[in-house]
C-alpha cells in the first residue's frame, strides 16, 4: 500500500460538509420565515399571569408573581369587576372577603382566560 497515495486523497469530505451544511441553513431559514409568515409568535404575546395567593382570615393576598391588573380580574364571573387599584403587586389584597360566593379568581384578556384561583379562603 501506498501511504503518499493515501494522504493526498481527501477531497470527498470537503462537499459531503458543505452539503450537510447549507441543507442545516436552508431548514433553519424556512423554521424561522414560517414562524413570522404564519404569525406563531404572536400567540405568545397574550398569556395569562402566573400568580401566588394566600389567604389572612378571609382576605385574599397576591404573594408573588407576575403584577395583576385589576381591569383583567374578575370573581366568580362578575361582569362588573370592581377591583380597586388599576395594579396589584406582591402583598396587595385582591379581595378582603374571599368565600365561595366569590370563588373562582379569573383573569381575562382579548379573548383568552385563565382561572387563577379557585378554592375560597
Amino acid at each position: 500500500m501506498d501511504l503518499k497515495t493515501l494522504l493526498q486523497n481527501d477531497d470527498a469530505v470537503s462537499p459531503v460538509i458543505g452539503v450537510i451544511l447549507m441543507v442545516a441553513i436552508t431548514v433553519i431559514l424556512a423554521a424561522v420565515i414560517a414562524t413570522f409568515v404564519l404569525g406563531l409568535g404572536d400567540s405568545l404575546s397574550n398569556q395569562a399571569p402566573q400568580a401566588s395567593f394566600s389567604c389572612d382570615g378571609d382576605s385574599l393576598i397576591h404573594d408573588g408573581g407576575d403584577e395583576l391588573d385589576g381591569n383583567n380580574l374578575f370573581l366568580a364571573n362578575d361582569s362588573s369587576n370592581t377591583r380597586g387599584p388599576d395594579q396589584y403587586s406582591a402583598g396587595d389584597i385582591i379581595v378582603g372577603s374571599f368565600g365561595d360566593a366569590q370563588a373562582p379568581l379569573t383573569w381575562q384578556s382579548d379573548g383568552s382566560s385563565a382561572t387563577l384561583r379557585s378554592d375560597a379562603c
